[in-house]
């Protein structure tokens, strides 16, 4: 029993925690909404913490400010406060709070049970989100809209759960389907602007992953495990941390190294 545990605690330990966020933010959110919580009200554009401190998504801030919209003192805080946080933890939104990744993770849990290992139906490059992040911007400046908030399967999913699925759930199926039958980690890994957005500004994160070369014996777990395993491109090459921002510090790498390989890092910078 207890090596049993010992095993889900070294493979599965971050994995566990992110889920228990994810669903427990999400929870908080009905909560609100069904029962009148106070811990966490809103949703994940525009929120309160104890219906005082205020929590904004600064890539919605920032389509309103290209739209033209007039925002309240205490939203633009709110998005400082989430800017700031994100730019010091590295992208861990998209693997520690976006319930979307439940979405994708669950494609890629399927995939790996069906065997799904041959080419995906179609190329896309990574750096397609960087393309939509600008399209999002222009439109929305050009609009007087925030674009992608309209069509945002975050929101969708988020609002959903406290208010009410609607339609959201076509997009969220779509997704699943477009990432189990079409790309690997199509959505997250190269369309989602927001993921985009927060890998421009998390540049000088303080929470890394370090890789220790003469423990490496290139079993390739890391990279099985990774959703973004471009990042990863140190690993048995040298010693250093995974400085590339596109890293969602979700930690699967560090999981299911069994060399002690991989760690969480807190030193950040630049060290080779």
């Amino acid at each position: 029993m207890k090596s049993r545990l010992r095993y889900v605690y070294d493979h599965y330990r971050f994995l566990i925690l992110r889920r228990t966020l994810q669903l427990g933010i999400l929870l908080l959110f009905f909560g609100a909404n069904a029962w009148g919580w106070s811990l966490l009200v809103g949703d994940l554009s525009s929120s309160r913490i104890l219906n005082t401190v205020p929590l904004a998504d600064p890539f919605a801030v920032l389509q309103l400010l290209l739209a033209g919209g007039a925002l309240a003192g205490q939203v633009l805080v709110g998005a400082l406060i989430v800017l700031v946080a994100y730019a010091l933890i590295g992208r861990a939104f998209c693997s520690w709070v976006c319930p979307v990744n439940l979405i994708t993770d669950l494609a890629e849990w399927v995939r790996r049970r069906l065997g799904f290992r041959e080419p995906p139906l179609m190329y896309l490059n990574r750096n397609l989100r960087y393309v939509v992040l600008v399209m999002v911007l222009v439109l929305s400046l050009l609009l007087s809209l925030p674009v992608f908030e309209f069509v945002s399967p975050i929101n969708a999913a988020a609002r959903g759960v406290a208010f009410g699925m609607g339609m959201g759930w076509a997009l969220l199926l779509a997704i699943f389907l477009f990432d189990l039958f079409v790309v690997r980690h199509g959505y997250c890994g190269h369309i989602c602007p927001l993921g985009a957005f927060y890998s421009l500004t998390t540049r000088f994160r303080r929470v890394r992953v370090r890789h220790v070369k003469d423990s490496c014996t290139l079993c390739g777990l890391c990279f099985n495990a990774c959703p973004e395993p471009h990042v990863l491109g140190l690993v048995g090459k040298h010693d250093g941390t995974v400085n590339n921002p596109e890293c969602t510090n979700c930690f699967r790498c560090v999981e299911v190294c069994d060399d002690d390989a991989l760690f969480v890092s807190l030193s950040g910078g630049w060290s080779k």
